[in-house]
């Protein structure tokens, strides 16, 4: 790993010592060029996606003892579009810091509106261009029965909903996400062991 000549001219002790630092700085190296080009962990900081990804109690509407954990793969969306229905993980726009959700606005909601598209809810059900989604993606417990509409989403913007929505602020509150926001699909979740998925 270290070239001769250069350890040549070391004791052993201190070729040990540099041997190892290299791997180290190798391994971190490594490690930092996967979290920025193929795939990225999150923690689950709120409520807002219960019960499909828990957060951890006492924190307000928490259900588990620990927070889920997530890889957010980057690498998938280098290749293609966000799809309907995906849970993603994404940079969220500057209005969304009125939500005070803990942590960064770094955000984990579902995809529901595509560009192109017009969402609406009427009674806490969620309609894409005047029809009712097939699939709701949550029971009617978790639904706010709310109602309302939003602009059509242009190129590139996407309406992002949390599983919980009677606790959810999402883009019904701050607008849509656009693409270059986004980091990746939640595809894995890797902690706590017992709550293991790949999506």
């Amino acid at each position: 790993m270290i070239p001769g000549r250069l350890l040549g001219n070391l004791s052993r002790p201190w070729r040990r010592v540099l041997d190892w630092m290299l791997t180290i700085a190798l391994a971190i190296g490594l490690v930092l060029v996967f979290e920025a080009e193929v795939a990225k962990p999150f923690r689950v900081p709120s409520s807002s996606m219960e019960s499909t990804l828990h957060c951890a109690k006492p924190a307000r509407g928490c259900l588990a003892r620990y927070s889920d954990r997530v890889i957010a793969l980057r690498i998938v969306y280098r290749f293609r579009d966000p799809r309907r229905g995906e849970i993603a993980v994404f940079h969220a726009p500057p209005g969304a810091a009125s939500c005070g959700e803990p942590g960064s606005l770094t955000f984990i909601k579902r995809v529901i509106g595509l560009p192109g598209e017009t969402v609406s809810e009427r009674g806490g059900v969620i309609l894409v261009d005047g029809k009712p989604l097939a699939n709701q993606y949550i029971p009617a417990a978790r639904r706010d029965h709310g109602s309302g509409s939003w602009p059509k989403l242009e190129r590139g913007q996407y309406f992002m909903l949390g599983d919980n929505r009677a606790a959810s602020c999402d883009s019904r509150n701050w607008g849509p996400v656009s693409r270059s926001s986004f980091i990746g699909p939640a595809s894995i979740t890797y902690w706590p062991p017992n709550r293991i998925t790949v999506r």
